[in-house]
């Protein structure tokens, strides 16, 4: 598990960090390859998430999110979004690319490991990259 995935667990919910650490070990064993889960993004303040927010309606960009502070699992370290990261070195935001040859796009064996442990997978607007778990 590269560094940077391994602080952002840390700042997640404490009744979901070992079962979080968990999962991305067993996709990334899963995986096999080249790729990697990261972590992009975990726990999100208040002011954070309204920053966000106030994207696309009020400050230059696109809207990247329906939720206000307070709105969001990741307000509570109860969310993740991933990409892959792969041979250490590149991000990977390819949803159909399957890096490790074994017939199944490697985003699709990541949210599938995800789900058959009780998270829910891009629950906002088709939000490819979030997981998140109801406690």
């Amino acid at each position: 598990m590269d560094p940077i995935t391994s602080k952002r667990i840390e700042l997640l919910h404490p009744k979901i960090r070992d079962e979080v650490k968990s999962l991305i070990e067993e996709c990334n064993k899963a995986l096999t390859s080249h790729s990697q889960v990261r972590i992009v993004q975990g726990f999100r303040t208040f002011e954070e998430q309204n920053k966000l927010y106030a994207q696309g309606r009020t400050t230059a960009g696109l809207k990247v999110t329906k939720a206000k502070g307070g709105q969001s699992y990741h307000n509570y370290g109860l969310a993740i979004d991933f990409c892959l990261l792969i041979d250490d070195k590149e991000i990977s935001w390819d949803i159909t690319k399957d890096w490790d040859s074994d017939g199944i796009e490697d985003w699709k064996e990541v949210v599938g490991i995800f789900v058959a442990r009780g998270y829910t997978w891009g629950k906002a607007f088709n939000d490819l990259p979030h997981l998140e778990k109801d406690l």
